[in-house]
């Protein structure tokens, strides 16, 4: 009974709140066998700059996300996953979240693996990357760009979000030459530069993530279950009732038209300038895709 309620708690999160529990349920795992165990299960998942040790875990560029070295590291990537998420997430629906969410991963994984590699000074150092700050970033970098002049409570002040965006990248910037964590720094900023792109290519109606999507999807459908098809199971058609598929396709554009003309209102006044009906609207449009 217990699990059938913690399975159904679980299936009624949010996609933001399903990544947030996954990572802190790795974290205390991966605690637990170090503590009790005198091992951690991290080396298989993170990701190595060594290109050679990277062809033998493919699997790292996007598994790194999911694991964290310290409290403080995991505490403030789900607290900023989870406030950029509800902003997010009020906007477009799961699909989209995860399309910027991973891609912003495998980016700030592949320009950690690039700069590695490459710059003479990072090539002999001995390290990995670990963190969901890269997809992290990349949610929040593309509302920042998306709707620029979104104003946010800050404590006791509104700030716009485009500030918090520029404040955010030019953090990573001037500590990569003082800090001893350049990769993770690195790896923000590849995830930022994809939020950003990715949000600027959507606004002129170009989504850069619906081959990734595509992708996503053929992965998820290997691990459905079929259903199994019952002999006894009858099926009524009525013969009468035909669908026309023009009136189909005429509501769908009608409701595109629509999401479209609420979504650049948004980019010129913010979100509060929206009504209580285009808000419930949007957001069930969300829900739906």
């Amino acid at each position: 009974m217990a699990q059938g309620n913690l399975k159904y708690q679980f299936a009624n999160l949010s996609i933001a709140e399903k990544l947030i529990a996954i990572n802190v349920i790795f974290f205390i795992v991966d605690g637990l066998l170090k503590a009790l165990l005198g091992f951690s299960i991290m080396a298989w998942f993170e990701l190595p700059k060594d290109v050679s040790m990277f062809i033998r875990q493919p699997w790292s560029i996007v598994s790194y996300s999911f694991f964290h070295g310290s409290l403080g590291h995991i505490f403030w990537n789900m607290m900023l996953l989870y406030f950029s998420g509800r902003i997010f997430l009020n906007l477009f629906g799961n699909k989209r979240f995860l399309n910027v969410y991973l891609l912003g991963v495998i980016a700030g994984g592949l320009i950690f693996l690039l700069s590695y590699n490459v710059f003479p000074t990072l090539i002999y150092a001995n390290t990995s990357l670990i963190g969901a700050s890269a997809g992290v970033t990349a949610i929040l970098i593309f509302i920042c760009a998306y709707i620029p002049n979104q104003e946010v409570r800050l404590f006791i002040i509104n700030v716009k979000l485009w500030y918090i965006g520029a404040f955010v990248v030019l953090t990573d910037l001037i500590q990569i030459p003082t800090s001893g964590n350049i990769g993770g720094h690195l790896a923000h900023l590849g995830g930022a530069a994809l939020g950003y792109f990715y949000a600027r290519q959507l606004l002129n109606g170009n989504d850069i993530g619906s081959g990734f999507e595509k992708i996503v999807d053929g992965i998820a459908n290997l691990f459905k279950k079929r259903e199994k098809k019952s002999p006894l199971k009858t099926v009524y058609k009525n013969k009468n009732a035909k669908k026309s598929p023009l009136n189909t396709d005429y509501n769908k554009e009608s409701k595109q038209r629509k999401i479209d003309s609420i979504l650049d209102k948004i980019s010129k006044s913010g979100y509060e300038s929206l009504s209580k009906e285009e808000k419930d609207f949007l957001f069930k449009a969300g829900k739906e895709n």
